[in-house]
């Protein structure tokens, strides 16, 4: 079985869309680039005075007096916090296996879920770069909080309604998925169940159409999407590499791209920026083969 992927490319020119094996209403995981419209969400609350970089966790969320109630929403935002990628509590391990063997969904959590493995938790005494699902997580939830809303509406009436998105959405359910909901496969073709769940959202549990995610690239280029100080980079990552709000940037050949993927147990997706030249590419797929290449090629043919 052919994978079903999209692409879109955005130029000054306009925008082009193209969709192999599927309609253009096929809406698709976006895994962890969710963690970058956590990113525009969190910008979007600090330019808005409903958060500060230093607030905390324990502000927003009621988690009591434990260590990671001090977190700070800024060391959330660069995967400086100090926190595990998943919690012990969360038996990764068990969760994988279960991925590989069954094609079952890791996560699930209810945030109520979420928040008592994060009171067991004691982040690392002299943090460094640490890439975290967990931290953004609670990021994503603690933002919402601060807006007084779930984030599964955080998303739609600050992103998706705004921007005129079309289909971009959190089911925390598989009941809850889209009558356009692509299911996704491995690498050998095997079913994998949706990823879907109340914790996982602002992590990796968003879902969209590739026009949703063309028009969402354009917003970021052209200066119109909420939260779009996110993709302006505040701290070291490695050599080259610097981030933002979530999103990473990459400096080389006199050029420099803004970008996040994701990948979940049946997709992958990739989202790049050359805000310089105002270009961008996005490509999802519902299989596990990684399109990071693809898209990094594309969008450096655009010129």
């Amino acid at each position: 079985m052919d994978p079903i992927t999209a692409i879109a490319t955005i130029t000054r020119r306009g925008t082009e869309v193209s969709v192999e094996g599927a309609d253009d209403d096929a809406d698709f995981e976006i895994g962890s680039i969710s963690k970058g419209v956590t990113g525009l969400l969190y910008a979007d609350a600090l330019a808005r005075g409903e958060l500060q970089p230093e607030s905390t966790l324990g502000e927003l969320l009621p988690l009591g007096d434990v260590p990671v109630a001090g977190v700070t929403l800024a060391s959330l935002s660069i995967h400086r916090s100090g926190l595990p990628r998943l919690p012990k509590s969360a038996q990764p391990w068990r969760r994988t296996l279960a991925l590989w063997r069954h094609g079952a969904n890791p996560y699930g959590e209810s945030l109520g879920e979420l928040l008592e493995q994060a009171r067991g938790v004691v982040p690392a005494a002299s943090p460094r770069p640490g890439y975290s699902n967990f931290g953004f997580e609670l990021l994503g939830h603690a933002v919402a909080a601060g807006a007084g809303m779930p984030y599964a509406e955080l998303v739609r009436r600050r992103l998706t309604e705004p921007l005129g998105l079309g289909t971009c959405y959190v089911p925390a359910t598989a009941a809850e998925l889209g009558p356009g909901a692509l299911a996704g496969r491995s690498r050998s073709g095997r079913p994998r169940e949706p990823w879907t769940g109340e914790a996982i959202g602002p992590a990796g549990g968003i879902r969209a159409t590739i026009t949703a995610m063309a028009r969402l690239a354009t917003a970021l280029l052209d200066g119109s999407a909420p939260g779009t100080a996110a993709l302006d980079p505040v701290a070291d990552l490695s050599g080259r590499v610097r981030i933002g709000a979530a999103w990473i940037v990459l400096r080389g050949g006199g050029r420099s791209v803004t970008w996040h993927n994701g990948g979940t147990g049946g997709f992958r997706s990739w989202l790049g920026l050359d805000r310089a030249a105002g270009t961008g590419v996005v490509v999802l797929s519902a299989t596990t083969r990684s399109v990071d290449r693809r898209g990094f090629e594309s969008l450096a043919g655009l010129g």
